[in-house]
């Protein structure tokens, strides 16, 4: 894809939704990491629905470590991985209270030293708690840069270091969410709805119809 098509693609995006927001439900940075790490392999509808449980008697790293191993458990148990993402979320708690006076640290390496925390997790606290112009590629983000010509890449990594590239500078805050939002409701892996994409005439993908089979 070239610069000025990439310029067309998201100021596409962005007039199509100027204000774009995780789907996971959050009321602070803390929250927001506890969700971001359930949220692995878990649909975000499902680690909201746990959540709202969760937060409702366990909204600080002292509160989650009261509840205990079981504690946690039943509350978090809808999803999948619980037994994993509740011990890594407990050791995660106790370092956030060790290491960093019960708060969530702003630097990549600081996040990703947390268990359960890897570089798409640190990735998203930054951009979304802390503003910095991070991009969390998940399958979403991997496949539309790939497909679309946007930013290809074998790995998550490459695909990531050539959206921050490539991105202009003034989108990068929110390219994140405007991706994936786009490639979960639009440009989806089976069947890409292409007669409602906001930005297919910027797109590489050739295979691509532009009406309604329905």
């Amino acid at each position: 894809m070239k610069p000025a098509d990439i310029e067309a693609f998201f100021a596409a995006l962005a007039a199509a939704c100027p204000e774009p927001q995780t789907e996971l439900e959050f009321a602070s940075v803390f929250e927001l990491l506890v969700a971001v790490l359930l949220s692995a392999q878990a649909t975000d509808v499902s680690v909201n629905k746990a959540t709202r449980r969760l937060f409702a008697v366990a909204n600080t790293p002292q509160k989650m470590l009261a509840l205990g191993l079981d504690g946690l458990e039943s509350h978090i148990k809808t999803i999948g991985l619980y037994h994993a993402k509740a011990r890594h979320l407990l050791q995660t708690c106790q370092m956030l209270i060790d290491l960093h006076a019960g708060l969530v640290p702003r630097t990549r390496a600081a996040l990703q030293a947390l268990p359960g925390v890897g570089r798409k997790t640190a990735s998203v606290i930054l951009n979304v708690a802390f503003g910095e112009p991070a991009m969390a590629v998940d399958t979403h983000i991997f496949r539309l840069g790939n497909r679309t010509g946007l930013a290809p890449g074998k790995t998550p990594l490459a695909v990531e270091q050539a959206l921050l590239l490539r991105i202009p500078a003034r989108y990068l805050a929110d390219a994140h969410h405007w991706l994936i939002l786009h490639g979960r409701y639009v440009c989806q892996a089976r069947t890409p709805h292409c007669w409602q994409c906001a930005v297919a005439s910027h797109c590489q993908f050739k295979s691509k119809t532009t009406k309604n089979p329905g």
